[in-house]
């Protein structure tokens, strides 16, 4: 019996990322129709103010692989993917960034490591396979330094930590926690992943400089968040150790 699929595209003023999304995406979910049963798109627009939401809109009106899900206001990329989480119910759930940094069609080679003893497959820029094109140093210093410390104490064997561009069964997503409504989630949530004992795999792959709009991640907010998460962090995995979990 075939699995069902789901793609988790945040969205946040992504008005000038549209037309590239729109033209990209479609031949990506025709190839993905045939190996799934059933395959859908969620788009949470997390409280855009200029034309993302009625672009989204007119799209899911021609396209019906497509459901539109609306924040009143900026709530942050966390409470975007909790959204979207809650309202896909497949088997197999894909989350992506809306601004090219990854290209849509790697989520086939991406879904391909998703083997049946596989709980998630993680993007990994900083796997020695993988790469980086254009990205500023600033931002590449703190990611990657943020995964660093998370493989000193989690699974050295996973190089990055940070990204979004995932694959999750199901059970994953029933179970893990992550409390952070911002960028924060995506660590909480492979962390406790990790920490829960689900089977991580990594893509290798290369992270692309964002091609339409500007970023919205607060670089001191992160920093601030990413320490504070360490340090609850370290003392978890001291308890479970000390426990003999």
């Amino acid at each position: 019996m075939q699995e069902t699929l789901s793609i988790v595209i945040p969205c946040y003023n992504e008005e000038a990322a549209l037309p590239s999304l729109r033209e990209r995406l479609p031949p990506v979910l025709d190839k993905l129709d045939g190996r799934y049963s059933d395959v859908r798109v969620f788009f949470v627009d997390d409280g855009s103010t200029d034309a993302t939401p009625r672009l989204l809109t007119e799209w899911a009106c021609v396209e019906p692989r497509l459901t539109v899900l609306l924040h009143e206001q900026n709530r942050g990329l966390g409470a975007a993917l909790k959204t979207g989480f809650a309202a896909s119910r497949s088997d197999v759930v894909v989350t992506t960034d809306a601004d090219g940094t990854y290209e849509f069609a790697e989520i086939l080679g991406l879904l391909a490591l998703l083997l049946p003893d596989v709980d998630i497959v993680t993007a990994s820029p900083y796997h020695p396979e993988g790469g980086v094109e254009g990205v500023p140093a600033y931002r590449l210093i703190l990611s990657q330094g943020a995964s660093l410390c998370y493989r000193v104490l989690l699974d050295p064997h996973v190089h990055t930590y940070t990204a979004m561009f995932r694959a999750y069964r199901r059970r994953v997503l029933d179970e893990v926690r992550f409390a952070s409504p911002g960028y924060l989630s995506m660590a909480e949530l492979l962390a406790d992943a990790v920490l829960r004992g689900f089977s991580v795999a990594e893509f290798p792959v290369v992270l692309h400089v964002r091609k339409y709009g500007q970023s919205k991640a607060k670089v001191a907010r992160i920093l601030r968040d990413h320490l504070g998460f360490l340090w609850a962090l370290q003392k978890r995995v001291r308890s479970q150790k000390r426990a003999g979990l």
